[in-house]
């Protein structure tokens, strides 16, 4: 004893490694017993009550043996007290320890029976000891960071698990401490921390206001944080985590701390304690000067009013005594398994955008939706490196789950080929009018204000005679929305369109809508029946008329049902639209339609919903009964308004998307996205703007960034003047550009070797369309001469140029080319839509040093006016579009032309910070869009080599997504393809080459008829690395296969 006495009398570290050397003793167990013994006469030597001869024992050797007492504690054997020996490098139990031990007695004892709990902090261990002696839990853990803590817990334990005589206690279950708590294995612990360090370092690391890189930081709560996000990715989908915390930084903090990382979280117990007179708060008084946030001290204990930081600070030095509330707080994941995703997500390199994250609500029906949806987002994110090709008319698999919707909850027997998807409602409605083209429609008051000022307003309702101009303004008439009245507009208006919703007192049942139908059947006219305002997403949807009908008679042909989705409880602007149609070709003409105006519609929007629609699904049990029988066939309807010559034409003439059914895996080399890696900016971007609450107005502004971007690229110059305009696609805004130049009267010129669907889309809308022949000498480029020669012959011209990066030859135009032509254009006074949307990825650019428009542009007179449509490389995974008109009476054309299908707030969210990081010049988009550079130029070279060695006759190109090819090889060679299920032999040529690649094997590309130019196809390069592979071994395949 003496002896044990003498070496902790040297130093703290001594008494230390005396204490080490007894639980080397303690844990081999044939010295146990005697070490345990020892420890007793330890303690009966040093077992005086009073707190000064305590003291002395820890001035003098160093360490101390305390006994805790539990009060209303009883152990199996009674006792009501655990002896524990502390040490001046361990946290002491104090105020903290018996307030946080209080708490844990708030919970019911079967909380911990039989679990496995950890407790984080252990010190030297007497709440792990009083939870495993208490609670009967199945194992307990005592973690610290300080390794020396996790030793004296461990002799605790043998002091507490064996008697006075060194033999073991046992409790009802014949088990002892020592079976229910497990070495941490601290040898690993003293890895992070020595345990050799100094007695004032590993006290301080009971300090838990070290900075995290957590928004928490600037309250002193970092570690906190750490702690909680660590605690999500370990604990048990049903674990409790308890947390034992002062109250300085205020109880909303505290509370907000918890639920904004998706816990719930309730307080069990709180006090007050005294500040340690050696806590040091000035760095909490820094922190109010910086900030709005004011902590919360009070005046000794009986103090009720809270007063911050810098007045208790200067109270303390004037000899004042200060306290702050001690909680505990019990917290469980809301959602476990979706929370334990969302944080998985961000440990795998996007801890930077936690501190957005907020998945607390005061509404329960909000966290069922975001919830889940972010849990979707983020393993989509984790899972995938590109966005995968979709049909235009909408992922396959959301339209399979709104038909599963429609089986499942109406017994409707749909299919995904029932069902095409619009960006918007407004869009679905202006999108069918515009493919019917009917003289007459009605629209009823609601639907219709979205709808082009021309339409609303035009007189001519009469019948066109025969032989007129079929490209009349669409007259619209508004209507009410109450059947009787709608039904006498149409008997004697007789319109060949109706679209219509239905009144609320005439939803429920189904005699409104069949009147429609029979009035609209009898008089030839198409209906479209708008059922938004009664369509619910619920497990238990209220009755809807004309759902009900669905699920007994099949949609007659000339019907249709639109329905917007915009009830949702999150995002209350992100809208997607579809469209029903149990007719074959309506469904078709409605695919190509979306395809041609739209592009396609916002993948993750079709994500949320699909969400949704997947979380009413997923319970339900597969439907054991057999579908309902429907009332006969489909009724032949009588003659209908159907699609016009021109329509059909354009239509049938266009190369668009190919249908492929759920079983085929096409490559698509004919698609104008690109399919690389998305970048972390761009992923970090697109989750922060879904997890973030509260986006204000300034953090969508997208302007500032859209201007330096424009200036800096292209030397674009923009002013007051300059209208600045957004959708969620480019596609979007040509289109409606194209109507500004119909309405015009103006003529749209195309240059041989244009986007394919630009030009066909402008067909669709009518527009009287030139072109304009570019030669081969300068890769299919307008030229000055050229240019000049085409507008001497054009009245009233509207001049489409692709810039810098041509679409889709891949060749750049200078800034001395640009400058002739844009000199040539106000020579003429033609009107310039200056295409941008394929460019800002020059891979094979030597001598080309970007564009400086802004002196040729500020020549051009005012009268003279000029467009920017873009989207960039850097938002690669980001549908967005920008539009850039600077004179105003065009604006105001533009404008008459509603219903743009606008991006969403979340879309701009991301935009404006993979903006923000481009013109701070730091960070990696800059660098992401380098590597796509030079990933799109191997592509180029591979694609180029392997053409060329199949017989191709590849246009150079410097930059941008396609590359364009002439199968010389191939022209009138013969070959055999797979046609309706039978084999059949053809003669190559362009019209056919499409075709014949496709069926033989698999690989999409557009033909001549796309590029505009003789014989020559596009290849997207921009793809997936595995695909292009694959689009490689396409190219090699059709060469061994032609001739054969």
């Amino acid at each position: 004893m003496e002896e044990f006495l003498k070496r902790c009398e040297q130093s703290g570290d001594a008494a230390y490694a005396a204490l080490r050397s007894l639980l080397e003793r303690l844990e081999d167990p044939s010295t146990r017993t005697d070490a345990r013994v020892f420890l007793s006469e330890l303690r009966k030597r040093f077992s005086s009550e009073e707190a000064s001869e305590r003291d002395r024992c820890l001035e003098t050797y160093h360490f101390q043996i305390q006994d805790i007492y539990l009060e209303q504690y009883e152990g199996f054997e009674k006792r009501k007290k655990l002896s524990m020996i502390v040490i001046p490098s361990i946290f002491m139990p104090e105020d903290w320890s018996f307030t946080f031990y209080e708490g844990l007695n708030r919970h019911p004892d079967s909380i911990f029976k039989d679990k496995r709990v950890v407790e984080l902090g252990c010190g030297n261990g007497w709440i792990t000891i009083a939870i495993a002696e208490k609670w009967s839990p199945s194992k307990v853990y005592g973690l610290d960071i300080n390794p020396r803590a996790v030793k004296i817990s461990w002799i605790n334990l043998y002091l507490n698990a064996l008697d006075d005589n060194g033999q073991p206690i046992y409790d009802g279950e014949k088990k002892t401490l020592l079976d229910k708590i497990l070495n941490p294995n601290p040898d690993a612990m003293s890895k992070m921390i020595t345990e050799s360090a100094s007695e004032e370092f590993l006290h301080s690391l009971s300090n838990y206001c070290a900075l995290q890189g957590f928004v928490e930081d600037q309250f002193g709560l970092g570690l906190i944080a750490r702690a909680i996000e660590e605690g999500i990715s370990v604990i048990k989908p049903l674990g409790v985590m308890i947390f034992n915390m002062g109250g300085r930084p205020g109880q909303a903090v505290c509370k907000r701390l918890f639920e904004r990382r998706g816990l719930r979280v309730k307080k069990l117990w709180q006090t007050k304690i005294l500040q340690a007179a050696d806590t040091d708060i000035s760095a909490l008084v820094e922190i109010e000067k910086n900030s709005p946030h004011r902590f919360e001290f009070f005046m000794g204990l009986a103090g009720d009013q809270p007063i911050c930081a810098r007045t208790a600070w200067a109270y303390a030095k004037a000899g004042g005594r200060i306290s702050h509330a001690l909680s505990v707080y019990s917290c469980r994941l809301r959602q476990p398994n979706q929370v334990k995703k969302i944080f998985e997500f961000l440990r795998n390199g996007f801890t930077d955008i936690s501190s957005s994250l907020d998945l607390s609500f005061e509404d329960e029906s909000v966290a069922d939706e975001k919830i889940p949806f972010l849990a979707h987002l983020a393993n989509i994110l984790l899972d995938i490196s590109f966005f995968s090709y979709e049909p235009p008319a909408g992922s396959r698999r959301f339209r399979s789950l709104i038909s599963g919707f429609m089986r499942t909850y109406h017994h409707i027997p749909l299919t995904a080929d029932n069902v095409v998807v619009f960006p918007s409602r407004t869009v679905a409605i202006e999108s069918a009018l515009r493919l019917l083209s009917p003289r007459l429609a009605i629209v009823d008051e609601q639907l219709s204000r979205y709808l082009p000022s021309q339409w609303l307003t035009t007189l001519n309702i009469e019948k066109a005679e025969s032989g007129k101009n079929s490209e009349e303004v669409i007259a619209v008439i508004e209507a009410p929305r109450q059947s009787d009245l709608m039904l006498e507009l149409i008997k004697n208006l007789k319109p060949e369109v109706v679209v219509t919703g239905i009144a609320q007192f005439e939803s429920v049942t189904s005699s409104a809508f069949e009147h429609l139908l029979d009035t609209t059947k009898e008089i030839g006219s198409r209906l479209f029946l708008d059922i938004s305002d009664h369509f619910e997403l619920s497990s238990l949807p209220s009755s809807n008329g004309v759902l009900k009908y669905l699920a007994g008679t099949p949609l007659p042909p000339h019907a249709m049902v639109v329905c917007g989705l915009l009830k949702n409880q999150v995002y209350t602007d992100l809208e997607v639209a579809f469209v029903i149609s149990e007719e074959e070709a309506m469904f078709k003409a409605l695919c190509k339609t979306v395809e041609l105006l739209q592009g396609s519609t916002a993948i993750i929007s079709q994500y949320y919903y699909g969400c949704l629609f997947h979380e009413l699904l997923a319970f339900q049990l597969a439907d054991r009964r057999p579908p309902p029988l429907r009332n006969g066939e489909k009724a032949k309807a009588t003659a209908v308004n159907g699609f016009s010559s021109s329509t059909i034409s354009v239509l049938d003439h266009t190369e668009l998307s190919i249908n492929e059914s759920d079983e085929s895996s096409l490559v698509h080399m004919d698609a104008d996205q690109s399919f690389l890696p998305l970048t972390k900016p761009v992923k970090a971007a697109i989750f922060e703007s879904f997890a973030r609450q509260n986006i204000t107005e300034s953090e969508t502004d997208v302007t500032h960034g859209i201007r330096q971007l424009v200036s800096s690229s292209y030397g674009f110059p923009s002013n007051s003047n300059t209208e600045f305009i957004y959708a969620d696609c480019p596609v979007a805004l040509f289109t409606k550009l194209v109507l500004c130049c119909v309405q015009e009267g103006g003529t749209l010129c195309f240059p041989t070797g244009s986007n394919g669907h630009y030009v066909s889309a402008a067909k669709f809308l009518k527009a009287k369309i030139a072109s304009i022949p570019t030669n081969p000498e300068v890769g299919y480029k307008l030229t000055e001469e050229t240019l000049t020669a085409a507008l001497k012959t054009v009245n009233e011209p509207w001049i489409y140029i692709s810039g810098p990066t041509v679409s889709p030859t891949g060749l750049l135009y200078s800034n001395e080319e640009m400058n002739k032509l844009l000199s040539v254009c106000a020579e003429f006074g033609a009107r310039v839509i200056l295409d941008t949307s394929f460019s800002g990825v020059e891979f094979n650019s030597k001598g080309f040093n970007g564009w400086n428009l802004g002196a040729t542009l500020e020549k051009i007179s005012p009268a003279k006016s000029t467009f920017c449509v873009s989207t960039r490389g850097l938002f690669n995974g980001l549908k967005f579009g920008f539009l850039l008109i600077n004179q105003p009476f065009l604006v105001d054309s533009f404008h008459s032309f509603a219903g743009l299908s606008k991006p969403h707030s979340t879309t701009k969210y991301a935009v404006k910070k993979l903006l923000d990081l481009r013109e701070q010049q730091t960070g990696n988009p800059l660098n992401a869009t380098a590597e796509q550079m030079e990933n799109l130029q191997n592509r180029y070279k591979h694609l180029k080599q392997t053409l060329e060695s199949s017989g191709w006759e590849v246009l150079e190109a410097q930059g941008g997504i396609s590359v364009v090819a002439k199968p010389s090889a191939y022209l009138g060679k013969t070959i055999k393809i797979n046609k309706s299920g039978s084999s059949e032999e053809i003669k190559l040529d362009d019209s056919n080459i499409r075709e014949a690649i496709l069926s033989s094997t698999g690989l999409c590309i557009n033909s001549a008829t796309w590029t505009g130019i003789p014989g020559y196809c596009r290849f997207n390069i921009a793809l997936e690395e595995s695909n292009f592979k694959r689009a490689l071994d396409c190219i090699a395949k059709f060469k061994s296969l032609v001739g054969k």
